[in-house]
């Protein structure tokens, strides 16, 4: 689930222009179809943006078969004004697509751009009224209190990390591989300097040593936030064995033509409801349930460091040593998401 679009609302209402329906990014390796109005509610989006900015489920006819002329933001370095990049040719082209960043200079917003995207990421967003009941349901089914795991071990997404990992077994392996595609998994020199910079999934194992190190009890109820196929999972169960997710707690009829979003919607709404919420990755959908969690006061909130497992494990700490320092690596972290969570929003803005 992919909050970029939410730039592109506040600058709309900057720009004055009118905004086309959000899309989720598409991405091949990712194997998803489902679209924006699959999980949240347009009605609902359309409505709470109303005074804001303009926002059409469609292209009017006479752009609707023409191409936009593509402003691709994302590649430009450090912060960038969207008044002096994006208006100018706005203002030529009058339809333009462009590729959000998350390094523009909001110091330059007028209150009410920022309160529109302020609305969009906040107060617009709410799931359809199925995925709503189901997430219901299923938060009423889990054992309180809980922490909400958000895992990322699936082979899509260790494929994509180009990754070199010993001991799996062999099932995990040829997952793997089925789901590497043309990214070639890194060898030698290189793979241990993309490890220690914390650019490699955290296993199942590694996220239960991090666990303990933390002194998070054995038998705390986990509800596991994850994709299908995780792998080697029992190095996580074999050390917390309270461990539920989607497909234990609700029956098979739930899941029935759900795809990757409205699954990972579930798990978006029962990871910003939980008690705590600890993520093994920086992902998009962790940013926006960190953001969220901050939003409603709810500051347990933890990032796992793959980039301090990494370093201290390739430093040859051990046992007591390890857990000691994985402790001093996260200390500090514990109240996250603040700085994803858009300050600027925790305020009430009224036009």
């Amino acid at each position: 689930m992919r909050r970029d679009f939410c730039d592109g609302v506040g600058i709309a209402r900057l720009l004055n222009a009118t905004l086309v329906l959000p899309k989720f990014e598409v991405a091949a390796y990712w194997n998803e179809s489902s679209g924006f109005g699959d999980v949240f509610d347009v009605e609902y989006f359309i409505q709470q943006k109303d005074g804001f900015v303009q926002v059409v489920k469609e292209l009017p006819a006479e752009l609707a078969s023409k191409e936009p002329f593509k402003v691709d933001c994302s590649k430009r370095k450090g912060s960038f004004d969207y008044v002096e990049t994006v208006l100018p040719l706005l203002l030529e082209h009058h339809y333009i697509s462009f590729t959000p960043a998350m390094s523009q200079r909001r110091d330059r917003y007028p209150w009410y751009a920022k309160a529109a995207l302020c609305q969009a990421c906040y107060s617009a967003l709410r799931l359809t009224s199925t995925l709503e009941k189901k997430g219901s349901e299923l938060l009423q089914a889990i054992p309180k209190p809980f922490l909400s795991l958000h895992l990322r071990f699936e082979p899509d997404m260790v494929a994509y990390s180009q990754c070199e990992y010993s001991g799996l077994s062999p099932t995990a392996i040829q997952a793997i591989e089925s789901a590497r595609g043309y990214r070639k998994c890194l060898t030698g020199e290189e793979a241990h300097l993309w490890r220690n910079r914390g650019k490699c999934p955290l296993t199942p194992n590694e996220t239960a040593i991090i666990l303990q190190a933390l002194s998070i009890p054995t038998d705390t109820n986990i509800y596991l936030a994850a994709g299908d196929g995780l792998m080697e999972l029992e190095g996580l169960t074999s050390v917390y064995a309270n461990v539920f997710t989607k497909s234990t707690l609700l029956s098979s009829e739930d899941f029935e033509n759900m795809q990757g979003n409205t699954k990972a919607a579930l798990d978006y709404y029962v990871s910003i409801n939980s008690d705590s919420y600890v993520a093994t990755y920086f992902g998009n959908m962790d940013k926006m349930v960190a953001a969220m969690r901050a939003f409603k006061g709810l500051y347990k909130t933890l990032f796992l460091s793959r980039r301090g497992f990494a370093v201290l494990t390739s430093q040859g700490l051990k046992g007591n040593s390890l857990m000691e320092a994985l402790w001093k690596v996260h200390r500090d972290d514990f109240v996250m998401g603040v700085g994803s969570a858009l300050p600027d929003c925790f305020c009430e803005f009224k036009l």
